[in-house]
């Protein structure tokens, strides 16, 4: 009888045993999903508190200096704003003063009409798009009485001059969009930057942040000796001109300090803004603010010294030139100390190493030492002119 035994491939599994190539490619699979499973937890290492750290401080800095850029632009969106409202205010007056002109050369043409006087003449006039030009071409003029003749310059000289200002208007117009373009962004700028950073610090652990305010409280402390050494040196310092200036029997305060000694009526307008800025501790810092319940940092060094009666610039850029540039070594009261070299910061100087400042997002205006953030971040020393 004939065999029903079926045929099978080579390769496939017989009486139990499989195939050495499938047995190859199924242990092949395995390692392969072994080796993901393995690979898969091994993420991008947890950055350490340090790292973090130094990102959140790098990111509000920017912040910073991003709201430099900010008030900048607004400054100059407001005054860009000003000039557009002025310039179209004077376009409206012009504009009604070239219709009267132009009601009173009617009634000129409608005179020349009825007497059968020149009207086509003037009738042109009125519609030209150019009245000199047309003058220029035609012996009008020579046909006009005095009187009408001091109408058409005016007429002429106010359609000049509407031109010009509606030119001008425009121009404005486009600045102050452009303007506000770059405010838009520059906000949108500083609210990632400052969504970055609080995105950080909501990662940390209960215990990473009790870390990080410790390591914050080491970096204080060594701020504050800093400050009390700047204060042991200015001390002596005064001492040392007290002695010189007594012993040359010399009422001028200036001997032995460089040319840099008080001067009373600085002093007194010093201790004016010194005054206003302790009245703002504990005020929030707010990113474009100037007072009167929140500043950031350029807006309460403003507000300050606006309060003893002296006008400072907005931003910390125009601030660090709106005065004398001092050594740190011969700093006083009231002298605004700027941080970073893109100079995104400032502070009021208030003595004993210590100033008032709005000091960051977060934060609020307090008393701190100048060195807060380490001696190579302090940028000048400007004793407000």
């Amino acid at each position: 009888m004939a065999s029903h035994r079926k045929w099978r491939p080579a390769g496939t599994r017989v009486a139990g045993v499989r195939a050495p190539g499938l047995a190859t490619a199924a242990l092949t699979s395995v390692a392969l999903l072994s080796q993901t499973a393995n690979a898969a937890p091994s993420a991008e290492p947890r950055p350490s508190l340090e790292e973090v750290q130094k990102k959140v401080d790098d990111l509000y800095h920017q912040a910073e200096t991003a709201t430099q850029k900010y008030n900048a632009a607004k400054e100059k969106s407001s005054k860009q704003r000003q000039r557009v409202d002025t310039l179209l205010d004077d376009v409206a007056k012009r504009t009604e003063k070239l219709n009267t002109a132009r009601e009173e050369l009617g009634s000129y043409a409608a005179a020349q009409y009825r007497t059968g006087a020149a009207a086509p003449d003037t009738a042109t006039l009125l519609l030209a798009d150019d009245p000199q030009d047309y003058f220029d071409q035609t012996q009008l003029m020579g046909r006009l009485t005095s009187r009408q003749k001091v109408a058409v310059d005016d007429y002429v000289t106010e359609q000049a001059a509407t031109a010009k200002k509606r030119a001008e208007a425009s121009e404005s117009l486009e600045k102050l969009t452009t303007s506000q373009r770059t405010l838009k962004s520059t906000k949108a700028e500083v609210q990632r930057k400052l969504a970055d950073a609080r995105g950080l610090l909501s990662k940390l652990t209960a215990e990473e942040k009790a870390r990080l305010a410790a390591i914050e409280e080491k970096k204080r402390e060594e701020a504050d000796r800093k400050a009390e050494e700047l204060a042991r040196q200015q001390a002596a310092q005064e001492e040392r001109s007290r002695e010189e200036t007594a012993q040359q029997d010399q009422g001028d305060s200036d001997a032995g300090a460089g040319g840099t000694a008080e001067d009373p009526a600085y002093a007194t307008t010093a201790d004016k803004a010194i005054a206003f800025a302790r009245a703002q501790v504990g005020e929030p810092y707010v990113w474009g603010a100037t007072g009167p319940d929140s500043y950031d940092c350029s807006g309460l060094t403003q507000a300050a010294w606006k309060a003893a009666g002296v006008s400072l610039p907005r931003t910390t850029w125009d601030q660090v030139d709106a005065g004398t540039t001092v050594p740190l070594s011969d700093i006083k009261p009231g002298d605004l100390v700027f941080f970073y070299d893109d100079i995104s910061h400032v502070g009021l100087y208030i003595g004993n190493g210590m100033m008032i400042h709005a000091p960051k997002p977060g934060a609020y205006v307090r008393e701190e030492s100048i060195y807060y953030d380490g001696t190579s971040s302090i940028h000048s020393v400007v004793r407000p002119a």
